[in-house]
């Protein structure tokens, strides 16, 4: 949580912060430098008090994030929003593929009683789950969410426990 000298809970250089990107760290000032890191990841982040926005720079474009005085608010990334086109060439993606493998099961059927009868309905399932897992991990790098970050620390702090 946020312990701050300030009374105002605006974002300062000797106040302790949540990390916005791990979520399980605490993000404080580093000494003699106009920057904050987080105490349980690798990152460094610079701040601007005047905005009370939190810049991560190692991305590009940098992921921006705006003290609020209790919490983070993820900042807007220019030129990536989720248009109404962009989910229907996810729903292609993951139901053209599959349909396609369903409906060639469909006509040509294996045969009854066959060593290898499953195989079609295996096939969809994993046609499905892979396109599936793609548009996942697509939309993980979209939004830049430090997913390995993220399980390393939660793993490591479940070890200590």
């Amino acid at each position: 949580m946020h312990t701050s000298k300030n009374s105002a809970n605006l974002l300062n250089y000797q106040g302790i912060y949540p990390c916005p990107v791990c979520r399980l760290g605490e993000i404080k000032s580093l000494s003699l430098m106009e920057a904050f890191a987080c105490d349980c990841g690798n990152n460094i982040f610079t701040a601007d008090l005047d905005q009370q926005l939190l810049q991560l720079p190692t991305m590009q474009p940098p992921l921006t994030w705006y003290w609020n005085g209790t919490g983070w608010r993820r900042g807007e990334l220019a030129g990536r929003e989720w248009k109404w086109y962009h989910w229907l060439l996810v729903v292609g993606f993951v139901a053209l593929p599959t349909t396609l493998v369903a409906l060639s099961a469909y006509i040509f059927p294996a045969t009854p009683g066959s060593n290898l009868y499953w195989l079609p309905t295996v096939w969809i399932g994993l046609a499905f789950l892979s396109h599936l897992v793609i548009v996942g991990w697509l939309i993980i790098e979209f939004y830049q969410f430090p997913v390995w970050t993220y399980l390393s620390i939660s793993w490591r702090l479940l070890l200590e426990r």
